[in-house]
């Protein structure tokens, strides 16, 4: 079976409160790789013609630019943390480039959010590819790989259609 693999870079900024790492819990950032291997729902033989399974451009435009104009360079916060009040009081024009995660932003949930998303895209996309995959490299030496349905391990602090990981637009929150 063919899958589609398309890398792309971003730089991004988070903190961790509620785990064991104390360094983690000032604000610091990372370059990060995210890889997305997608693979045809109903997969069918080349047709001897054009012979792919969907034009790349076609397959990662939306996608590489929600990546690139709205995870690149955002900042990710808990929706309980304290900063995001902080933001949305202070600097509400800012707060709208948070990306708000339910708990910590690590990068195992990131890598769940951002597989729904895109499957969310994919979807609003005609469904005729989804995502088997996704690894998020947040250092040279640490990478995450989720393969599974992200929807059965992610929390749902409220009604499923009202998170943004479920919406295909570009929002990278629900406040």
């Amino acid at each position: 079976m063919f899958e589609l693999v398309f890398t792309r870079r971003f730089s991004m900024a988070h903190r961790l409160l509620a785990g064991e790492s104390e360094r983690c819990a000032l604000p610091h950032g990372h370059n990060e790789y995210i890889r997305a291997h997608l693979r045809a729902t109903a997969p069918t033989t080349l047709d001897g013609h054009a012979n792919m399974v969907m034009p790349f451009q076609r397959a990662k435009g939306v996608w590489h630019g929600f990546i690139d104009d709205h995870v690149d360079h955002a900042l990710q916060l808990a929706e309980d943390d304290p900063l995001l009040a902080w933001f949305t009081h202070n600097e509400p024009q800012r707060a709208q480039r948070i990306l708000v995660t339910p708990g910590d932003p690590t990068t195992e949930l990131l890598a769940c959010l951002l597989m729904a998303k895109l499957n969310a895209f994919l979807a609003a996309d005609g469904g005729a590819l989804t995502c088997a995959s996704i690894e998020i490299e947040e250092t040279p030496t640490n990478t995450v790989r989720y393969s599974g349905d992200p929807l059965a391990v992610l929390p749902c602090p409220r009604p499923a259609p009202q998170c943004w990981w479920r919406r295909p637009d570009m929002t990278l929150s629900d406040t």
